[in-house]
């Protein structure tokens, strides 16, 4: 997309990415995902052949080692991963959204030393949530106090993606609890310091390959360096992160919702009922339209949401536009599917059932569905 102006056509770049992206979900993921749904496995060897094409740091700078890609790029990669299977996506992804506060508030020496740690094949994780703190980000307990040069680090973080593969996390603390938001900070935390550790993977509904579990700090000496930026910046560094890594979250739910509606009209042209394939019975064909519908609207959304960003101008509403609508069409979209695959929909050895659980995190988490609606509705009024 131009800077200038919407464009609905992507470039040959674009495509060639695109292309790219796709042609690895359905050789390397789709054929797994099955596998990784039922075993709870790490997928390590698929992150491994992606870590190869660059998808773990696709944005990352190029001259840190990454991919590069614009967050409009990045959404077109990650809708077409997701569409192969949105554990594995997310699996992948994690380190885009662990880096973030790295790229919007780290120093040359951090970027560069972190950068380098992802482009090396090492993994990392975003410590924001926590065991009383979901949705309301400023009520999180983590405290940072300051002890010379370094700070002791302790709390609790909980549905931490990618916890237990991690080589470094980006951890928001108090470093000041008694002025609230104004008082947080973030930090970098390597996995090996003394005092970190990390609990075993939640046994979840759905996204079965991707890991999620708590992460403990203990009395961690976190050097006063592993700072990103300054002492209160926390809160700033952690919306601006949704900014940036809300319209990505809303591309893997279009991938779902992709691939549920691919199935859909599969399966609506071979099943046969009452004499005839049962896409041609209105009922079921106006369904599976108003699914296409559904997703092409989102999509559009997602996209506007990211091109606002690569623009330099993010729009927070926008933002919240495309995660509420890709999150719930998603929902709607795999809901729908089983109900068209009808029992055969329910049954795990069809693949919508398993979309149907991997669905519905998007509602949840990178802030819910009903915080993108308190989102949008601040914005509305606030401009008035």
């Amino acid at each position: 997309m131009s800077n200038d102006s919407v464009s609905f056509a992507l470039n040959d770049e674009q495509r060639e990415i695109q292309l790219l992206a796709r042609e690895f979900a359905r050789k390397e993921i789709a054929p797994q995902a099955e596998h990784y749904d039922k075993t709870h496995e790490y997928p390590w060897p698929i992150i491994k052949k992606a870590q190869e094409m660059g998808f773990t740091t696709m944005s990352v700078p190029m001259e840190y080692g990454g991919m590069g890609l614009s967050l409009f790029e990045e959404c077109l990669v990650t809708e077409e991963l997701a569409w192969g299977c949105s554990g594995v996506s997310t699996a992948i992804g994690v380190n885009g959204l662990a880096i973030l506060p790295i790229l919007i508030a780290g120093n040359e020496e951090q970027k560069k030393e972190y950068c380098g740690r992802l482009a090396d094949g090492k993994m990392a994780a975003y410590c924001l949530t926590e065991p009383e703190a979901g949705s309301d980000v400023a009520g999180i307990k983590t405290t940072a106090r300051k002890e010379g040069d370094y700070y002791i680090l302790n709390g609790n973080k909980t549905f931490i993606t990618g916890a237990t593969v991690s080589d470094f996390y980006t951890v928001f603390a108090y470093t000041d609890p008694d002025v609230r938001y104004k008082g947080m900070s973030c930090f970098i935390v390597d996995r090996d310091w003394e005092g970190v550790s990390v609990g075993q993977p939640f046994d979840k509904l759905g996204q079965h390959a991707s890991d999620t579990a708590e992460v403990i700090f203990d009395n961690v000496k976190v050097p006063a360096s592993s700072m990103l930026g300054q002492e209160g910046m926390g809160f700033l560094i952690a919306m601006k992160v949704f900014d940036r890594s809300r319209p990505a979250t809303a591309a893997g739910a279009l991938g779902v919702a992709k691939r549920a509606l691919d199935e859909s009209v599969q399966y609506a042209k071979e099943r046969v009922s009452f004499g005839k394939p049962i896409w041609q019975h209105q009922v079921i064909g106006h369904m599976i339209a108003d699914m296409a519908m559904e997703l092409e609207a989102a999509r559009l959304l997602v996209w506007k949401s990211a091109w606002a960003v690569d623009r330099g101008e993010p729009d927070t509403m926008v933002s919240s536009f495309g995660k509420a609508a890709a999150a719930d069409a998603a929902m709607k979209i795999a809901t729908n599917a089983v109900q068209v695959f009808g029992g055969y929909g329910y049954m795990s050895e069809y693949p919508v059932e398993k979309l149907m659980r991997d669905a519905k995190i998007f509602q949840i988490y990178e802030g819910t569905s009903q915080i993108q609606r308190n989102i949008v509705v601040r914005e509305i009024f606030r401009k008035k």
